[in-house]
């Protein structure tokens, strides 16, 4: 084939393309488009036959050729708008046309979830281990096996959400109203000595505001094993908060009651954010903030796990999640760990 035949087939391509392309609808398009740019096309096949033209014509008739082909692709493009073939059908399409794209952003772990995470960790560091218990839990591993009777004054302490199913012995079940029943089933099942801390969810009927909700976190931990005595449970909290906080951190007690304790005690932190002032909105100027729940775990309770109180002894603690990660992230109202505002979370 010489220069002269070459270039009437390249002139042949164009009239049948452009011929084609004015009568074709938007499924016409597409057969028009593999007919003659497609890889097994008229137009492609010609230019594959460059190569056995000497180089100087080559560059010549390649210059000719790609030249067409923008010209046939500019026109099927232009033809393609007019028509509307190739839009997409947003009802009808496979992807999500309204998620971000390259590159994609990327999520973090919620403050919360941290917050456990961190905390857990430094029990870790002191030989706990990690346990966990069903939301919906039993009356009796929620209350009666942590010394809390049935007509027990302490019971209206905990605001309960119960559920319409019954236990094995016909009470009512209940949304847990904090983790200690996770201490009971571990006590239960598994042999002292024991360290053992739970972190989840839990459920109490009450108004929500900006230090309360009726779902929250908590964090439970306890130890039982022989002549343990409050200096364990002080130093072990000590240790922790000095962790978490800095090594400047220091732990007082100051008497409270819980019913599967005795003695028990509220134990506060030396405030990290201020030392003493008067005007710290944390600590309002005391130096102190209280955290935890804690004290020598109940002879009714270690007796009520299958355990002889005589033999063994014991410390438990528990604290509200939400008010670890309120100090540790700056937030003044827990509310804000629920709206998934994203201007909040991503500063966190």
């Amino acid at each position: 084939m010489n220069q002269a035949d070459w270039k009437n087939k390249l002139a042949l391509i164009r009239d049948g393309f452009l011929s084609g392309l004015a009568a074709a609808d938007a499924a016409a398009l597409a057969e028009l488009e593999t007919h003659y740019l497609g890889r097994k096309g008229e137009l492609t096949l010609s230019l594959r036959e460059l190569k056995d033209f000497p180089l100087e014509e080559r560059k010549v008739l390649g210059a000719l050729g790609n030249a067409l082909k923008e010209e046939l692709a500019a026109k099927l493009d232009a033809r393609k708008a007019e028509t509307g073939a190739g839009a997409v059908d947003l009802k009808k399409s496979q992807f999500d046309l309204t998620l971000a794209g390259y590159p994609f952003a990327k999520g973090s772990l919620h403050p919360l979830t941290l917050t456990v995470d961190k905390m857990c960790d430094g029990f870790q560091k002191l030989g706990f281990s990690i346990a966990q218990g069903p939301l919906i839990e039993e009356d009796y591993f929620n209350f009666e096996a942590l010394n809390f009777p049935p007509d027990h004054p302490a019971r209206d302490m905990q605001d309960t959400f119960y559920v319409d199913l019954k236990d094995a012995s016909g009470k009512d079940l209940m949304l847990r109203t904090h983790t200690s029943p996770v201490q009971i089933r571990t006590m239960k099942t598994r042999t002292p000595p024991l360290r053992t801390v739970s972190a989840g969810r839990v459920f109490r009927s009450e108004a929500v505001d900006a230090s309360h909700s009726f779902a929250f976190h908590q964090l439970e931990g306890f130890c039982l094993d022989r002549n343990i005595t409050m200096a364990d449970l002080k130093w072990t909290l000590e240790a922790f908060m000095q962790d978490l906080f800095g090594s400047s951190a220091k732990i007082a007690f100051s008497p409270s009651f819980f019913p599967f304790v005795e003695p028990g005690a509220q134990a506060a932190v030396s405030c990290v954010f201020c030392g003493s002032e008067a005007a710290c909105p944390v600590c309002k100027g005391t130096g102190w903030i209280e955290l935890l729940g804690a004290g020598v775990i109940h002879p009714n309770v270690i007796r009520a796990c299958g355990y002889d109180p005589e033999q063994w002894s014991g410390f438990a603690f528990g604290a509200g999640i939400e008010r670890f990660a309120m100090l540790l992230f700056g937030i003044k109202d827990m509310r804000m760990f629920y709206e998934n505002d994203l201007r909040i979370l991503k500063q966190l």
